[in-house]
């Protein structure tokens, strides 16, 4: 078993962000068990490979300490405009909406050019433990 220092980091939003708080308190809450992010930020455009089911992550907080393991659960890239509303309801920012959900992705991700193909990495995960120190 790897030491939680050896885990990769699984950052929600930018470190020392509201966002990043909101985030990882609804994961640790239990109503964020999904989230997004570009298939363009990932092999093979970069090095950074893909999630895989089973994959074991270390949480980080508002000041990038890690508070949890997080394990990959599901897995899937889709073209943006066929991303669905459980997905969407599933990242526990309160979405009620593929539109809302769409919004708030193209506002984070403001410095590129999100179409209705653009390639979505759709992950689930759950907490496996708890680093409460």
């Amino acid at each position: 078993m790897s030491t939680v220092s050896e885990l990769p980091p699984f950052e929600l939003g930018y470190a020392r962000t509201p966002l990043r708080k909101k985030l990882v308190d609804a994961v640790l809450r239990g109503e964020k068990i999904a989230t997004a992010g570009l298939a363009a930020d990932h092999v093979p455009h970069t090095s950074d490979p893909l999630p895989k089911v089973g994959d074991k992550w270390q949480l980080l907080d508002y000041d990038d300490k890690p508070v949890a393991i997080v394990e990959t659960t599901a897995v899937s890239v889709v073209p943006c405009g066929e991303v669905e509303l459980q997905f969407a309801r599933d990242e526990g920012e309160g979405f009620e909406s593929v539109a809302d959900w769409r919004a708030a992705h193209e506002r984070f991700w403001s410095d590129k050019d999100i179409t209705d193909e653009t390639l979505i990495l759709c992950e689930y995960f759950r907490v496996v433990d708890r680093l409460d120190g």
